[in-house]
């Protein structure tokens, strides 16, 4: 069973809208002291996340800008300096400044993929030493699991069979490279990560799998391990995929 679950470009896009929407519902429904509390993701608030959301939209727009017209630009405007000071700066802003400032950056970025045309998709960036698409399937990511770690209600049981397939693909590279993991999920079948001599059976719902690979919580037992027939602890997973660049 594949695990990349290779979208059309237009089918990209249309996920990409559906994603920013969660985030824009959201953002209505977030008062002053909301924005204040706590995220999933350890020393964050719901702020800062939403700081990420507006900065990895700026960031991403400016990716296809640039390609579009044949340059390529930083990701980040400063640098990674400048994005994690903007993250702290902007974690304090008013509810109703995130909604002024994460809806503005998402208008960009959904402007940008709007308005390209079938050639640009392939057309190179700097993240990640890729192309356009390769920033598209990013952006997807960044608004689907950080909608979650906003901690509102939203859990990764929303994230669709096609994402989670995504997400487990491109996180392969966290598995340790003395390891195989043989993930068995509800959808049936098996989806096979990495090629070490060392095999490890992970059961779960796909979703449960999908976050528990990507780092975030799941519920206790909602994802268990096995050797040789054996309950064993979950293994241990290596970092984020970064390719030079820094886990978001």
């Amino acid at each position: 069973m594949g695990t990349h679950a290779a979208l059309s470009d237009d089918r990209l896009v249309t996920e990409i809208d559906s994603a920013a929407a969660g985030i824009r519902a959201e953002l209505e429904r977030l008062t002053d002291d909301s924005v204040g509390q706590p995220s999933e993701l350890p020393g964050w608030t719901r702020g800062h996340v939403l700081a990420h959301i507006q900065g990895i939209c700026t960031a991403m727009a400016r990716q296809v800008e640039y390609a579009r017209r044949g340059e390529k630009v930083e990701l980040y405007e400063g640098g990674y300096e400048a994005r994690n000071r903007a993250i702290e700066d902007g974690a304090v802003a008013t509810a109703d400044q995130h909604r002024d400032r994460v809806g503005a950056a998402l208008d960009r970025a959904l402007g940008q993929l709007a308005a390209i045309e079938p050639g640009d998709w392939d057309r190179p960036i700097t993240y990640r030493n890729g192309v356009v698409r390769d920033g598209g399937y990013a952006l997807w990511r960044e608004l689907v699991i950080h909608h979650s770690d906003l901690g509102t209600g939203c859990t990764q049981q929303e994230w669709s069979e096609d994402f989670c397939r995504h997400v487990l693909g491109f996180l392969e590279p966290r598995v340790p490279a003395a390891n195989t993991f043989v993930l068995r999920s509800d959808r049936g079948g098996q989806i096979r990560l990495g090629s070490g001599g060392d095999e490890v059976l992970v059961d779960g719902r796909l979703q449960d799998l999908a976050a528990w690979l990507a780092g975030r919580p799941t519920g206790h037992g909602a994802v268990r391990a096995e050797r040789g027939g054996e309950a064993v602890p979950l293994p241990e997973i290596g970092p984020w995929p970064s390719a030079g660049v820094p886990a978001a």
